[in-house]
């Protein structure tokens, strides 16, 4: 069976789990796909790690075109995805509609676990800045290298958790309060892109043309994405 290596951000794991999985009935070809936050897997294929498909945030996939890895030609933007909330299953939701009631969940919380090497880690440190609140949400917070932060909650080290919404699906035991409000956030766009050295450059073209269509829409939706 023909095999494509796929390099995906971690908020596209939920979905290209089972999209992979149809796309590989469909076609014959296997993808072998690796999942990791997109600053991750910047440094990697600049240390020469061989992909044929990459699946990143749109500003990573244009410095990977600007550096000449990924065809400028076959970029398709996937899927727009928000920061949320979550907290762990039975707990009370608290309040996060507008600035002022998120500025005080946050700062009563225990400890929030957000991200360091994500979009969204990166996002929300930006955030309690321009919040005013990132001093007292530093001194409590519970900083995730890379991985799932809501695996925070289940394990009791934080008591909220910030990360994509389609990140913070991925674990059992939590619970989605929502999106942070739309109107402090600018959602992240993922985006595929075929590698210039690739080596399955057929598959790769296949799976992008299907990750692309209409048909996945469904999958993206469940996951916490918006197409």
């Amino acid at each position: 069976m023909e095999k494509i290596r796929m390099l995906s951000t971690l908020g596209l794991m939920g979905a290209m789990r089972s999209l992979s999985t149809a796309f590989e009935a469909a076609s014959g070809i296997h993808v072998d796909a690796d999942f990791a936050p997109t600053l991750a897997l910047l440094k990697r294929l600049r240390a020469g790690e061989a992909a044929d498909l990459v699946i990143l945030t749109r500003e990573g996939l244009d410095e990977m075109i600007g550096e000449g890895r990924v065809i400028a030609d076959s970029a398709a933007d996937l899927a727009r995805s928000y920061v949320g909330l979550a907290v762990r299953t039975g707990a009370p939701h608290p309040g996060i509609a507008n600035e002022a009631a998120l500025r005080k969940t946050l700062l009563a919380a225990r400890s929030v676990a957000y991200s360091r090497l994500g979009a969204s880690g990166v996002y929300f440190a930006q955030l309690i800045v321009r919040m005013g609140i990132a001093a007292e949400i530093n001194a409590k917070a519970t900083i995730v290298e890379q991985g799932f932060t809501a695996e925070r909650l289940v394990s009791g080290e934080a008591d909220l958790a910030v990360q994509q919404i389609s990140e913070l699906k991925q674990v059992e035991g939590i619970e989605v309060i929502g999106p942070v409000p739309h109107d402090l956030q600018t959602p992240a766009v993922f985006s595929a892109g075929r590698m210039v050295d690739a080596k399955q450059a057929e598959g790769a073209e296949a799976l992008l043309r299907y990750l692309a269509s209409p048909q996945v829409v469904p999958v993206l939706r469940r996951s916490g994405l918006e197409p």
